[in-house]
């Protein structure tokens, strides 16, 4: 069982929107997909046109077990969801004195049947959002293709580095630039930026594309929405490469 976050302290740069196409096309392509919403916003739910219940919160804090929170979505694709009561999460782990990273390892610990685990983390550097680099093996980090993102980037990567100190085996899988635009020179200046200070670690791009951020408001995947569409193209593309092993 492969476990990946899609992680970056800056909101804005498709997280949610990679997390659950590239899971929806690893489900479409056969692999059994949970989707694992880590965000106060609780957007992985809504974006799939699913009803959320109980969710990631009522999970680690005892009131629901594993077998109760795993939504089916659709076939091979289910959703564990997130929303405004992980707050409450936060604080609870702020409170812990021993082991408080590993309280969401502790409460997903008895997964099991799944191909693949995707978190969508928040977009923040908080202490659910260090639970989740503790659990998970790889790390996939979507940068937007604009000036503010690309600073960011690194300082996020020198916050990851300090966690491998603690956390043995976490691997930096890829950075995917999102909304790149092909017509505009900034787009290509800024994808240049990033192969060059970060050589080996960039994945093919999403292009911007606007059926991505239409089919949400649908409740449907890219592929359900617009299965020719550029976005389709480049998360089947981004799946393939990810089952790969990267």
């Amino acid at each position: 069982m492969r476990k990946v976050a899609f992680t970056n302290a800056k909101g804005g740069v498709a997280k949610t929107t990679t997390c659950v196409n590239l899971g929806a096309a690893l489900a479409l392509a056969g692999h059994r997909t949970l989707l694992v919403d880590c965000d106060t916003q609780g957007q992985v739910t809504k974006s799939l046109g699913v009803q959320a219940g109980e969710g990631l919160a009522e999970l680690v804090q005892g009131d629901a077990g594993l077998e109760d929170v795993q939504i089916e979505a659709r076939e091979n694709l289910f959703v564990i969801s997130g929303g405004g009561s992980l707050s409450g999460v936060k604080r609870m782990i702020s409170r812990r004195d021993m082991r408080s990273e590993l309280v969401l390892s502790e409460a997903l610990e008895g997964l099991r049947g799944y191909d693949f685990v995707l978190l969508d983390a928040a977009p923040s550097w908080d202490v659910l959002n260090v639970n989740s680099l503790f659990y998970v093996d790889e790390i996939l980090i979507p940068v937007s293709m604009e000036v503010l993102a690309l600073q960011g980037v690194g300082d996020f990567l020198g916050r990851v580095k300090e966690v491998q100190r603690y956390r043995d085996g976490l691997l930096i899988r890829g950075i995917i630039p999102t909304f790149y635009d092909g017509r505009v020179k900034k787009s290509a200046e800024i994808l240049e930026q990033l192969e060059r200070h970060f050589p080996g670690t960039v994945w093919p791009v999403v292009r911007y594309n606007s059926k991505l951020s239409e089919a949400p408001g649908f409740g449907q995947h890219i592929f359900e929405y617009a299965k020719r569409s550029y976005g389709a193209a480049d998360y089947d593309r981004l799946a393939k490469r990810l089952a790969k092993g990267g």
